[in-house]
């Protein structure tokens, strides 16, 4: 018996199909106004892909639109655009649309550089031409394999663990259910599979593997069961840091669709995965109880958060389809930014929220002074670089109090977590706002 095939929900663009076949030879710059809006369309839409907001798809739209002599306006969103280009005599509306959304830095350096050499290169190539170069930017997928991004993601949350408080017990556990939690996630993405499913099965897996782990070394080494605190750490590579930071990016320069899309988007990952997770701490017997406590010298402290901080950034990059020098360049910069956050909570006092605005700001400062270097847009290094400073923490314990009604502390949980969540894409505005001239108007 033959298995049922699923038909595509959204139906594929013909591309090549918008070429004049009489002028294949035809600088685009003189092709029809329908062929030179399909490039337009095509690029925004990749870039969209990539996971970066409305604000860089519209600048990258424009400079094509430019460059070969009309004008384009476009609505965008989360997951779809509609544009308008018009050359004073004809006009061509298109409205796009995408399967999935997801984060690939290295896609977007692609991009980055058509865009780049577009003005002295592509507007002499053909239509045919130019859809075919960006036939190959699109076949790039993932630099890494699932079993490679399980990894990734197992780095990432034992560096996290250590930074909230966890101790060798809690890095170990949190390593292994992080790992398996991604690897089952990437593997049923890169099968289509829906998002809640995704997000579901690994947090399910991730706490199962933490709380297996604990309880067979509480039978074969008498592991205190207050290591529990870690089930957490275990599943924070699920926490949606690109969107909710593009998010506030969007917002601030008043891009209210794409604002709002990603926010809620973002929001809806934190739902069903702490829900995920309340329901699986409920059945393992799990409780979010504090971390036992470490004792180590100021200096010792600054040294391993910055160990630690290092190997948390380098795992959430290499998540978000960097290459590994890029991922390195951004793990020097998060560790820096993020030791300096802390430091500013623990030494100097500060309110957390106010530390990791600071933070936030370091990272884009920093970032700006990198990013000529490395030949990188500046999004694929502050992002991941701040990611680690998204409290997933204070939101599941937020959700864990209110599933047990204890809504006095969830509000306080809630309450901090939403400042700190709202004062990292401050942080990464301003800086953008002192480094960069465009960024700072509204035009």
């Amino acid at each position: 018996m033959q298995p049922e095939m699923v038909r595509k929900n959204h139906m594929d663009v013909e591309w090549h199909e918008y070429t004049d076949a009489n002028g294949q030879n035809t600088p685009v710059i003189n092709a029809s106004i329908t062929e030179k809006a399909s490039i337009i369309g095509r690029v925004g839409i990749m870039f969209l892909s990539c996971g970066t907001g409305a604000w860089r798809v519209r600048s990258s739209m424009n400079a094509l639109a430019e460059a070969m002599g009309i004008t384009c306006t476009a609505d965008i969103g989360l997951m779809s655009i509609e544009y308008t280009c018009f050359d004073g005599e004809n006009g061509f509306t298109q409205s796009l649309c995408l399967t999935n959304t997801g984060v690939n830095t290295s896609k977007l350096n692609r991009l980055e550089h058509f865009i780049r050499n577009f003005e002295t290169e592509g507007k002499n190539m053909s239509g045919e031409e130019l859809h075919s170069y960006l036939d190959e930017i699109e076949r790039i997928h993932g630099l890494y394999s699932p079993a490679a991004l399980g990894l990734a993601a197992a780095i990432a949350c034992c560096g996290f663990t250590f930074l909230l408080g966890g101790g060798p017990v809690e890095m170990f556990c949190a390593f292994i259910g992080a790992g398996l939690g991604n690897f089952l996630r990437c593997k049923l993405t890169k099968h289509h599979f829906t998002l809640f499913l995704g997000i579901v099965t690994s947090v399910s897996l991730a706490c199962f593997v933490y709380a297996g782990l604990l309880k067979l070394g509480e039978i074969l080494f008498g592991i205190s069961i207050q290591h529990e605190a870690g089930y957490i750490c275990a599943m924070l590579f699920i926490i949606p840091g690109f969107p909710f930071i593009t998010s506030g990016i969007d917002l601030a320069k008043l891009d209210m669709r794409s604002g709002m899309e990603r926010l809620t988007y973002a929001l809806i990952i934190v739902l069903v995965a702490t829900m995920s997770a309340w329901i699986m701490a409920m059945l393992l017997h799990l409780q979010p109880v504090d971390f036992i406590k470490i004792h180590m010298s100021a200096a010792m402290w600054i040294l391993t958060r910055l160990i630690a901080s290092f190997f948390g950034v380098f795992g959430f990059s290499i998540m978000f389809n960097s290459p590994v020098r890029l991922a390195c360049s951004t793990a020097v910069l998060g560790a820096i930014a993020n030791t300096l956050r802390l430091e500013l909570v623990d030494l100097a006092t500060l309110p957390p929220a106010v530390a990791a605005f600071i933070g936030a700001l370091t990272a884009g400062l920093l970032a700006s002074l990198l990013k000529n270097k490395v030949g990188y847009p500046r999004i694929s290094v502050t992002v991941p670089s701040i990611v680690i400073m998204v409290p997933g923490l204070y939101l599941y314990r937020g959700f864990y109090n209110l599933g047990i009604m204890s809504l006095s502390l969830s509000a306080s949980w809630f309450a901090a977590a939403l400042l700190i969540i709202a004062a990292l894409p401050l942080g990464l505005i301003f800086a953008r706002i002192l480094t960069d001239k465009a960024f700072r108007y509204c035009t």
